[in-house]
């Protein structure tokens, strides 16, 4: 499982022109089972996304699809991890 910080390098009117655009491509990952959530951080620096994927290969290829990635909107730390203790209405990610 992958953790996902983005930090918005641009000005959030940059950040807002390629919205739309960032969703779909949540979309996208929401429909694969690959997403677990994402959302804005707060303050509005950036996002986070929750992904549950086998290796950082396939997360370095899902973020180069985001047109925030693409036009250089944020940069993007993945932090791996291995839930070991969690709330049962969540084992099916941790499976």
């Amino acid at each position: 499982m992958f953790i996902t910080l983005l930090k918005y390098v641009k000005p959030l009117e940059e950040v807002e022109h390629y919205l739309d655009d960032h969703v779909q491509f949540l979309d996208k990952y929401y429909s694969q089972k690959k997403f677990i959530f994402s959302g804005r951080r707060n303050p509005r620096i950036g996002g986070v996304i929750l992904m549950h994927v086998n290796t950082r290969d396939e997360v370095e290829y899902i973020i180069r699809e985001d047109p925030f990635h693409k036009h250089n909107i944020a940069e993007y730390e993945v932090i791996e991890f291995q839930p070991t203790k969690y709330d049962t209405r969540f084992s099916c990610f941790v499976d």
